[in-house]
């Protein structure tokens, strides 16, 4: 393998930080595959998501509503919430991996939360791209291969609440959310969103309140700024 860019760090540094990375986070796709086929979905449509969906917090959110009882077309809305934060990422990822146009389109399937941080963490253009691929290949298929052997395991014992994987899923997307709220901002967003969900979730249709908890980023963010005009008026 090539050495670094000048300035940049060894390939083989950048290798196996993405490396970790889509190890650790592709190993929660058996909780998926557990959480979907517990709560109805056949094998097929579970691998189906993973395969096409690929994105971890937009499953979780799209199995739970329908296994709520959800609207298809609510729960997929929730999902597809969920899911508009990939796109942000992929006009930033556009400028700084510059991957040719043939290229784009396949990248961006991996256009996802772990590989833009690895790929926005290195200091060349040459580390973020390897970053960026190493962390999206490694996740993709061991996602995949993860959701499979879950979906297969839930089959085959049964019950999953009798054994307590029906929790496999929200703690997994806990675990997933909980590293990206670093400010203050990001996280009275998420306690907002948290009251919105459950204090809405007795009164309202399944899979209703996560799109009501939407509003938390708007509300927080008005908020914010209400007070910033106060401080600057005094």
């Amino acid at each position: 393998m090539r050495g670094a860019d000048a300035g940049g760090k060894p390939d083989a540094a950048v290798v196996r930080d993405a490396l970790g990375v889509g190890v650790a986070v592709g190993l929660s796709g058996f909780a998926f595959g557990v959480t979907s086929a517990g709560n109805g979905l056949t094998l097929a449509q579970t691998c189906v998501l993973s395969l096409l969906v690929f994105t971890g917090a937009s499953q979780f959110a799209l199995v739970g509503a329908l296994a709520g009882g959800g609207n298809p077309v609510t729960a997929a809305a929730g999902a597809l919430f969920l899911g508009v934060r990939n796109a942000f990422y992929g006009l930033r990822l556009s400028q700084l991996l510059s991957l040719p146009r043939a290229v784009r389109p396949f990248a961006a399937q991996w256009v996802i939360d772990e590989t833009t941080a690895v790929a926005l963490a290195q200091p060349t253009r040459r580390a973020a791209r390897i970053g960026f691929a190493v962390t999206g290949l490694s996740l993709y298929l061991l996602w995949n291969l993860t959701t499979l052997l879950g979906a297969l395991g839930a089959e085959a014992i049964g019950d999953t609440e009798a054994w307590g994987l029906d929790a496999a899923g929200p703690a997994v997307f806990l675990a997933l959310l909980a590293p990206m709220l670093r400010s203050a901002t990001e996280r009275a967003v998420a306690a907002l969103a948290v009251v919105l969900g459950l204090g809405l979730l007795p009164v309202l249709p399944a899979g209703v309140p996560v799109l009501v908890a939407a509003l938390a980023a708007p509300a927080v963010l008005w908020a914010r700024g209400r007070r910033g005009v106060r401080k600057e008026g005094r």
